[in-house]
């Protein structure tokens, strides 16, 4: 088993004060024409109509505040919500339960969302609003109530202008008549606007999903889904639409080619000494974090920390080497964004894990900047089998494809190295059972074996391993022609 052998192996931010309110107001589109009434006949011959259609507003309660207050809630006319938030700081959030209810006689169904991408994309673009839980085709049955979340955010990574900084956000849910839950006429398409093309949600095969684990994100999952898009005159894939709007998309190939890739480590020997990044102790072994943090880096149970105040060879290749070679077009669409740097742990004692565990080892450490690589639960989410659960299940799979995806497997393969593919992601490896922190998980691809994640050594001592690099193209992009097909991929204008 070749895994046994590789075990051996801040910035400031200004503080901002949002000038004035943020109001957000929901309406209730009621009073939907009746399709379909009960009648009440008298013995005179006289008709009387007994059902109501009454859905309103119930309540709306502060579920999760990051920096941020409530200046003003209020339910007027039972169906229209105001909030006003005020937002202190970059990053800030404000998240909220509201409840819908059904108090009439009459079943309805949610037909319409109206508001959130609108508002979104009105300046100022740094103040953004999604509403999740809740989706186009949800019944709200007579004497039923819905329970959603509305979420009002601060994105750090769009530049703004203090001179504009409140926004007024209006979100209209419209509910119609139904029979049973089911529309009485037709309801819109489920589907995301995908840089101005509306691509269609799936739930099962190849193709765009919700991702299950954050909220108002869409990933794509699969095989082969219609994700390739034309990038830096090269293909690549769209693995998700983030939750500010931006696109997380990976370089199909390897650096510089997958028949030929360019072979590197993710952090070269004595890069980052030891009197500087007390984490990995082992300097000729490197360290498996990408980049430096401000304070102490540790593994998600604590066993494990130390500083980390210089970037592996690996980050500062693909940022200061590879990112200028980028045509010139391309950097204008590219959007410096924060990624996920933590350590993702291997659970070899407890096997006590799960993806919501992988994500939140992920999301202790972040980094900004252009070029990164693909996170571990990227790879994870990616595949549509129902064994791929966790990190450790994978890592444990003992080389059975298990978490197999287009992010793990390739149409070509390097003969030089005996037909394997191996490359890098951007999270660290940590184990309960000892250190080794010089690690990093990364990805295998053997023909007609195995195609997974693993951990490799973070100076690439004993496999070759290659760069696919990720980056983040702007919210404003506009697909002009494409249909995501490898032979007729995305067209950015």
């Amino acid at each position: 088993m070749r895994k046994v052998e590789r075990k051996r192996m801040s910035r400031e931010h200004k503080k901002y004060f949002l000038v004035g309110s943020l109001c957000i107001a929901i309406f209730l589109m009621l009073g939907i024409g009746y399709a379909v009434l009960s009648q009440q006949l008298d013995i005179n011959g006289t008709a009387q109509i007994t059902s109501n259609w009454k859905i309103l507003f119930t309540s709306a309660e502060e579920k999760e505040m990051n920096n941020a207050t409530t200046t003003r809630k209020e339910i007027s006319d039972l169906t229209t919500l105001t909030l006003d938030v005020q937002l202190e700081q970059p990053g800030a959030s404000a998240t909220y339960d509201v409840v819908v209810e059904n108090q009439g006689d009459l079943d309805a169904v949610l037909s319409n969302i109206n508001g959130v991408n609108e508002n979104n994309n009105k300046d100022p673009k740094a103040i953004k609003v999604n509403v999740s839980n809740i989706k186009v085709g949800d019944a709200l049955l007579a004497g039923d109530k819905k329970t959603f979340q509305v979420k009002v955010y601060w994105d750090e990574n769009v530049d703004f202008s203090e001179t504009n900084m409140q926004k007024e956000i209006e979100i209209t849910l419209t509910y119609e008549q139904s029979d049973d839950g089911v529309p009485v006429g037709p309801i819109p398409s489920d589907d995301v606007d995908m840089g101005g093309q509306n691509v269609e949600l799936v739930t099962s095969g190849d193709g765009l999903y919700e991702d299950q684990y954050e909220t108002v994100r869409y990933i794509y999952r699969g095989s082969n889904p219609n994700n390739y898009i034309q990038f830096n005159n090269e293909l690549w894939r769209i693995v998700a639409k983030e939750t500010d709007g931006t696109y997380k998309i990976i370089r199909d190939e390897l650096l510089p080619q997958n028949e030929n890739y360019t072979i590197m480590a993710y952090d070269e020997s004595y890069h980052r000494s030891t009197e500087n990044n007390t984490y990995c102790t082992n300097p000729d072994l490197g360290c498996g974090v990408y980049a430096a943090v401000s304070g102490i880096f540790q593994t998600p149970d604590g066993k494990y920390s130390g500083t980390v105040t210089e970037d592996s060879s690996i980050k500062e290749y693909l940022n200061n080497t590879y990112y200028p070679t980028l045509t010139g077009i391309a950097k204008t669409q590219v959007q410096s964004h924060s990624f996920n740097i933590g350590s993702v742990q291997w659970l070899d004692k407890s096997g006590n894990d799960s993806l919501e565990k992988n994500i939140a080892g992920e999301k202790m450490y972040k980094w900004t900047g252009n070029v990164g690589l693909i996170n571990v639960s990227d790879l994870l989410k990616a595949s549509t089998n129902t064994a791929c659960t966790s990190a450790t299940d994978e890592f444990n799979a003992n080389m059975e494809e298990t978490c197999g995806s287009y992010l793990t497997y390739f149409d070509t393969i390097n003969e030089e190295v005996g037909g394997v593919i191996i490359y890098w992601t951007m999270n660290a490896f940590s184990a309960e059972s000892d250190d080794y922190l010089h690690n990093s998980w990364d990805v295998m691809f053997i023909p007609d074996l195995y195609s997974g994640m693993m951990a490799g050594s973070a100076n690439n001592y004993d496999n070759p391993h290659g760069a696919r690099p990720v980056l983040f193209l702007k919210s404003s992009i506009q697909i002009t022609g494409g249909d995501g097909t490898k032979s007729n991929p995305y067209i950015i204008g």
